[in-house]
């Protein structure tokens, strides 16, 4: 999240990239709380989930909602008890009409139900997987207001599926269903309507149960070793991030869990 965030100043250049999509993202939801934040109890500490809630507008975002998202998000960032990051609508048939979580250095899942076009979509390609309820509808038809996607959406689609993939669903704006999300790659899973959230809840406590320093270091790894210029680069992101988990009282953890056989207990140190 910190990679997003104006005020860090310490931001490698694909952070400031990331953080001009936050910027621009979120320019389109507003009071009373149109974002809210929920910490699951037990069984399921550690999953949080960030709810849109603004239904009389299907959770578009405008300038006070993206002021409410940033302190969100910049809450989430600064509390490392928190492992996933559950991305979904209280509004029914609607998931969201913009915004970018890119900035968080946490496993975000987007739950779509219903409609996630436009910004929406922007805001379910900024997460780190995406569930898709079978009635889920995704799209970028910007064009057809002859603009383009504006948030991220022309830089993301393709590096999830393909620049030629990405080219055509942008110049002819098409919609798509939650099976063929799947198909090319757009969404990790379509489930029966209204499944989608115990589906990413299902995800959710799989990661959680994984030692939380080497799920960061892993998306790190994988988001900028992907911007790395060429293979040798993205090998050396992958070789720091490795690097810094060597001295950590989870990865001695994790080695006498399995020497002793018992589930490991992490500490997040």
């Amino acid at each position: 999240m910190r990679r997003l965030l104006a005020a860090s100043g310490r931001c490698a250049p694909a952070t400031r990239t990331h953080h001009g999509l936050f910027a621009r993202a979120i320019q389109i939801l507003a009071p009373p709380d149109p974002v809210s934040l929920h910490k699951l109890s037990a069984p399921d500490c550690g999953i949080v989930e960030l709810r849109l809630e603004r239904p009389e507008v299907k959770n578009a975002i405008n300038w006070e909602a993206m002021r409410l998202l940033r302190g969100v998000v910049e809450k989430v960032e600064a509390d490392d008890t928190v492992k996933v990051v559950l991305v979904t609508s209280s509004v029914p048939g609607v998931f969201c009409a913009g915004a970018d979580l890119k900035a968080l250095s946490i496993p975000t899942i987007a739950v779509i139900e219903g409609a996630a076009l436009g910004g929406g979509l922007e805001l379910a390609l900024s997460c780190d997987l995406r569930i898709c309820g079978e009635n889920a509808t995704l799209g970028l038809p910007e064009t057809g207001l002859a603009i383009i996607p504006g948030a991220g959406g022309t830089q993301c689609l393709p590096r999830i599926v393909g620049r030629s993939r990405a080219k055509e669903m942008i110049f002819t704006g098409r919609r798509c269903n939650a099976t063929e999300a799947v198909m090319m790659g757009l969404a990790n899973y379509c489930v029966p309507a209204g499944e989608a959230h115990e589906k990413a809840l299902e995800l959710a406590r799989e990661i959680a149960q994984k030692g939380p320093l080497g799920i960061r270091m892993a998306k790190k790894a994988i988001d900028q070793g992907m911007q790395a210029a060429d293979m040798p680069s993205a090998l050396a992101v992958e070789g720091e991030c490795y690097e810094q988990l060597l001295h950590t009282e989870d990865r001695l953890e994790g080695l006498a869990a399995f020497a002793e056989r018992r589930k490991p207990v992490y500490s997040g140190k």
